[in-house]
């Protein structure tokens, strides 16, 4: 049987991941919970690492490499920043280890942009981007990230130079529940509506100074035309996704085209986006991105 090496974790705001590796980094164990930063913060994060830890049966001296959110001010241990231009190859050099635990558990630091009319941080991404990038990078690269809040990156032979965060995700879910636009959207079904969703990126895209007035639109086409939910639903998805590629799409694009990272749905969503304005990508799978980014630190700090 293959001997683990390391645990390596994703901390999110709101989600958990959890993976045991081998010295040639297959996955011998998953865990995944809903117990990111704001649930870890009440529940103690050693507690929930030890429960994951003992539900793979990882060996007591195994050490723990971590990524995200549990670095962050409000987290386990706050675990700084690299600040831009950053390289890639900087995050290997800055985990912050967790004092008083018997094991040896690093966080890894986010990424700052410490510029005062675009000031911008991240934490999880930049281990995405290690894994989907490596650490030879050459030339120029664009690379969208969707997700709660998706970031959108600019690199330079392997340094990131600038990047934006959009709230997208957590937009979308404030605008279904929490307004009006929940009416249209009530007993929506898991139908997809392409059509709606491609038709509201391209509008979006096209007018995004108009996004508020485009959201809007999904209830009022639904109460003088008709529509089922599940078209206002997508709707709204394409009005938001569309603003973000407005922002993300309006710079140059480089030679190499946009590397997108992501899972799931997620992942289906901004491809059909993408091909909605005919903008070819890259994809690139955001679970595999992370784990090979947490196995390139593991090997950095703990292989001598």
């Amino acid at each position: 049987m293959t001997e683990p090496a390391y645990v390596a974790v994703d901390w999110g705001t709101s989600s958990f991941r959890l993976w045991l590796i081998d010295r040639a980094g297959k996955v011998l164990a998953e865990r995944r919970s809903d117990e990111g930063m704001l649930a870890a913060a009440k529940a103690g994060f050693p507690a929930v690492l030890q429960s994951h830890i003992a539900a793979v049966e990882a060996p007591d001296h195994l050490p723990v490499l971590v990524c995200g959110m549990a670095g962050a001010r409000q987290g386990w241990v706050e675990a700084g920043y690299v600040d831009t231009p950053a390289p890639l190859s900087a995050i290997l050099k800055q985990a912050a280890r967790v004092s008083g635990e018997a094991r040896d558990i690093r966080i890894l630091p986010g990424i700052a942009q410490r510029n005062t009319k675009a000031p911008d941080v991240m934490r999880g991404e930049e281990t995405q981007l290690l894994g989907a990038l490596g650490l030879d990078a050459a030339g120029e690269a664009l690379v969208c990230m969707p997700g709660t809040h998706s970031k959108w990156v600019r690199l330079k032979d392997g340094t990131i130079a600038h990047f934006s965060t959009f709230m997208t995700g957590e937009l979308f879910s404030a605008v279904t529940r929490e307004t009006i636009l929940s009416l249209a959207v009530a007993g929506a079904d898991a139908a997809e509506d392409v059509a709606s969703f491609q038709a509201a990126v391209k509008a979006a895209y096209q007018a995004p100074a108009f996004a508020a007035n485009l959201l809007f639109g999904a209830r009022s086409r639904q109460l003088l035309f008709g529509g089922t939910p599940a078209a206002a639903r997508e709707t709204l998805s394409g009005t938001l996704i569309g603003v973000e590629l407005a922002a993300g799409l309006s710079g140059a694009m480089p030679k190499a085209g946009i590397t997108l990272i992501a899972s799931g749905r997620l992942a289906m969503l901004y491809r059909l986006a993408f091909d909605a304005l005919s903008v070819t990508v890259s994809p690139v799978d955001a679970d595999q991105a992370v784990r090979r980014g947490l196995s390139m630190a593991a090997a950095a700090i703990w292989t001598k």
